[in-house]
């Protein structure tokens, strides 16, 4: 059987939808369809399996590990399992990007109080 999703059923925070691939069946990814605006983005945190960032348009600078890693629209950033991460829109527009988590369920550690991002 094939599901066909409209991204507005997905559980929204604002700024991203949040598709988690236990829900629908035998499907071994989850994913966010962000727009994250200027200044804004998640706090350091890690997850026990890699995640893949696919920028489609705007300026993210990312942290992983003690690498600072600017990207752009068309660029393709990953965040090894294990290892600490996050990042910022360090642009003047919005930023599109699709956040892959190579998982069916997503697991999050914190590692800085969330507040602050």
């Amino acid at each position: 059987m094939t599901d066909v999703i409209d991204k507005l059923e997905l559980p929204h925070s604002g700024s991203a939808y949040r598709f988690e691939g236990y829900r629908y069946g035998d499907t071994n990814v989850s994913f966010f369809l962000s727009e994250t605006p200027p200044g804004r983005g998640p706090v350091l945190h890690k997850h026990p399996y890699a995640e893949v960032f696919v920028v489609q348009e705007g300026d993210l600078t990312f942290t992983v590990g003690d690498a600072s890693v600017e990207a752009t629209g068309g660029q393709i950033v990953v965040a090894p399992a294990g290892v600490a991460h996050k990042f910022v829109n360090s642009g003047a527009g919005q930023a599109r990007h699709i956040d892959i988590h190579t998982s069916r369920r997503m697991t999050t550690e914190w590692l800085e109080d969330r507040e602050t991002g």
